[in-house]
């Protein structure tokens, strides 16, 4: 049985091994306490803001955490594919929302025998095509589909650019009578330009008035009509356009951050500084949770190591893994469980296994110690793993956490 095997699942935890000690590393371990913390940050965030919290599922496709999400108040969970919507489902997740493009009969397929076994499900259209092969599609199949119209940006992604692309969307839609239109989706994070929050507070301006005439016009087929945006950069701006008695007490506004979850040490660091900074009388803040723990290699030359680390291992995009403490189980068993600070030091390349690093001349480290490395951005280190370990204060794997990418 592996290390990780002998960690049950939520309901049924027995401690596990040690970490240092006793698990095969590298290893992907998320820390219980600012996991937890970070959970009830967000979903307090958006209730205060009048706001429904549906995370983005696919930053660690974790049910484990998923679940955790839900229990904590998540009005439901956030998918980008038609599979990633089938795992939830399979693990309990009854209300999803796929903020993305539902493309190709396969992934039809999947939705529709997902709403044939009771889930409240949504997607996005942009084009009237995809209007026609979904309508087509589910009215051989007897099903209502609910669709949302997305709100693109000029240069962006997905969406429709101008008022003119959503009219059109609208009757297209209306000549499906299996598509019910529901509400309005949007994306903030490809805005980009000289005052990005001035242009994102716009854009979500823009989303609250489409959703709005849209509602006047009676086209929605919903008594509370979704308006949904926000990654995990300017949730906070998102939530301000959405925080107005109207939209409170007559639609569903819905939040939809992923990486708020296990956060990271600079990508989303750098943006929790700035909502603070925007809002400098709020509560606490969101903390990182997510680090991957492995050994010192080789030796090779003065000021480098070489770390059992690779692109397999962990995301490197759009900063290279960040050394965060050195446990030194061989260079000084006497303080082995005891962390020595190594944020100074830095990555210089990384390889399929390896990772370079940078160590001062006179550092005291030897093959065999460990290193915590923190994370950029950690979509692209859960999808790395097949389990990551749930790990106290005091390093005792608590659970592992099963991913389904």
């Amino acid at each position: 049985m592996s290390d990780a095997e002998r960690c049950r699942d939520k309901g049924g935890i027995e401690t596990g091994p040690e970490l240092l000690s006793g698990v095969s590393l590298p290893a992907a371990v998320v820390f219980d306490a600012p996991l937890e913390h970070n959970i009830a940050w967000m979903q307090r965030f958006a209730e205060a803001h009048g706001a429904r919290l549906a995370p983005h599922g696919k930053t660690t496709m974790a049910p484990a955490l998923f679940r955790r999400q839900i229990e904590a108040g998540a009005w439901g969970i956030t998918l980008a594919t038609a599979p990633q919507c089938r795992a939830a489902f399979a693990h309990g997740m009854r209300r999803l929302l796929m903020a993305n493009q539902l493309i190709g009969e396969a992934n039809m397929g999947i939705v529709a025998e997902l709403i044939e076994g009771g889930a409240d499900y949504y997607c996005i259209v942009d084009s009237a095509e995809n209007v026609r092969q979904l309508g087509r599609f589910f009215a051989e199949r007897g099903i209502r589909l609910q669709v949302l119209i997305e709100l693109g940006v000029p240069g962006g992604r997905c969406g429709c650019r101008d008022s003119a692309q959503v009219e059109a969307l609208v009757s297209a839609i209306a000549e499906q009578p299996a598509l019910a239109l529901v509400g309005i989706e949007g994306y903030e994070g490809m805005i980009a330009g000289n005052d990005e929050v001035a242009a994102v507070r716009a854009y979500g301006e823009r989303l609250v008035e489409t959703v709005r005439l849209l509602h006047a016009s009676g086209v929605l087929e919903s008594e509370a009509p979704i308006v949904t945006a926000s990654g995990s950069k300017w949730f906070d701006l998102i939530a301000a356009a959405f925080d107005k008695a109207e939209l409170r007490e007559h639609y569903t506004p819905v939040l939809r951050p992923g990486c708020y979850v296990v956060h990271d040490h600079k990508l989303y660091a750098g943006a929790m500084a700035d909502v603070k900074a925007r809002h400098p009388h709020l509560e606490s803040e969101l903390r990182p949770a997510l680090e991957v723990f492995v050994h010192v290699q080789s030796l090779p030359e003065p000021g480098l190591a070489i770390i059992a680390l690779g692109k397999r291992d962990i995301g490197h995009e759009p900063d290279l893994p960040l050394p965060l403490r050195l446990y030194p189980l061989v260079s000084d068993p006497v303080a082995a469980t005891t962390p020595v600070d190594i944020s100074g030091w830095h990555a210089t390349h990384i390889m399929d296994q390896h990772l370079f690093l940078a160590i001062p001349p006179e550092a005291k480290i030897a093959v065999g110690d460990v290193i915590a490395f923190g994370t950029s951005h950690p979509c692209l280190t859960f999808d790395k793993w097949r389990q990551l370990l749930l790990v106290n204060d005091a390093l005792e794997v608590r659970e592992s956490l099963a991913t389904y990418f």
